[in-house]
């Protein structure tokens, strides 16, 4: 199978299976979070990441790797009526910023992707004109693995600065704990990355296609072709979309995103609860992209919920693979280990005889 990584870049380094104790498992079959010599990348046929996954994996790869062994567990949490209700919300906006919005029917891969390119294209001129714009594409390569992502909203601000702004849904009307902020922190940092590398014509078009995978001369379909004429687009297939939007993007005028914002809203009531700014830090970001990378190119083994900081451990109570989760059951083996060790000891010491004699009359 083929990796990931760049062209010349070092492959990654195996690690050792998570070992689990058998006698927590209460007999049910158990699933192996890592497999020596076999990155998840490789071992979840993963070409390229979305942003998004990032923010998860922030949250707990543990969960991460869940999600790809049980995916009906998986699309059945992303069914939930928080998570819809978040999706409408967006959608709502973004009909806002294009109420003539029009529906394409996409018959192949290369016209799926071929849509985001065209309506990416559409933006830049709009943005330029100091436009607000919602749901721009972002793609490129960040420390040898290609990246996707969609931001909710860019604008210019009154003094000039280029706004980069996330909206987030809470079904609480409060401002989210520092563990949850922290995925959102990491998502508007890496679209920055990504929007900057795009704007100073760091995106090449060998790295597109090699990483999504699509064939250049595959012609579009005719609706396809027919609403790209229409925004009068000559390309009709997808390696000539790739040059012009190359071009396009080489020629713009936009610079680097200014300002980094969070808005909250409360899913219910649509009401706003607060705005958050949020500290562009790059060094410090791409450190925390490079181990977040490690873990794809399998160079560590995943790290899970921390069950004895109490920062962490109420992440479980939210999960849905709480009951069968490997990890977990290990981890509280292992404090209850500890906790029989320290009792012992403890109950040594109070049995030692005091050191102090008694001097006879």
């Amino acid at each position: 199978m083929k990796s990931s990584l760049l062209p010349g870049s070092a492959a990654g380094l195996p690690y050792q299976r998570l070992t689990i104790n058998p006698s927590l498992s209460n007999n049910r079959s158990t699933v192996a979070l890592s497999i020596p010599d076999q990155s998840p990348m490789e071992r979840f046929s993963k070409h390229h990441l979305n942003v998004t996954q990032l923010c998860e994996q922030s949250w707990c790869e543990i969960k991460v790797v869940y999600g790809f062994l049980k995916p009906h567990m998986k699309r059945r949490e992303m069914r939930r009526t928080a998570v819809m209700t978040g999706a409408s919300i967006h959608l709502a906006r973004e009909l806002e910023a294009n109420p003539d919005a029009v529906n394409v029917v996409v018959h192949t891969r290369e016209d799926r992707e071929a849509l985001k390119l065209i309506n990416l294209i559409q933006m830049v001129p709009a943005l330029e004109a100091g436009m607000l714009v919602r749901e721009f594409p972002v793609l490129g390569v960040l420390d040898g693995v290609f990246f996707l992502g969609v931001v909710d909203e860019l604008y210019c601000s009154k003094s000039g600065e280029l706004v980069l702004s996330e909206l987030k849904t809470r079904s609480h009307n409060s401002l989210p704990h520092p563990a949850q902020a922290k995925g959102h922190s990491l998502q508007v940092g890496v679209y920055k990355l990504l929007f900057d590398s795009m704007v100073q014509g760091s995106m090449k078009r060998d790295q597109l296609l090699h990483y999504l995978k699509l064939r250049p001369h595959q012609a579009f379909g005719s609706e396809l072709q027919s609403y790209a004429q229409k925004l009068g687009l000559l390309a009709v297939t997808f390696g000539e979309l790739v040059d012009h939007l190359l071009v396009v993007l080489h020629f713009c005028n936009l610079q680097p995103i200014d300002k980094l914002c969070l808005e909250y809203r409360h899913q219910s009531s649509g009401v706003l609860i607060g705005n958050r700014e949020v500290e562009f830090k790059e060094t410090q970001l791409r450190a925390e992209l490079r181990d977040y990378l490690a873990f794809w190119r399998g160079e560590r083994e995943p790290h899970g919920v921390d069950i004895e900081d109490i920062e962490e451990a109420w992440k479980c109570r939210m999960c849905p693979y709480e009951e069968s989760c490997e990890w977990r059951r290990s981890r509280l083996q292992e404090v209850m280990v500890e906790g029989s060790k320290k009792a012992k000891l403890d109950g040594s010491k109070s049995e030692t005889p005091n050191s102090s004699r008694r001097v006879p009359n």
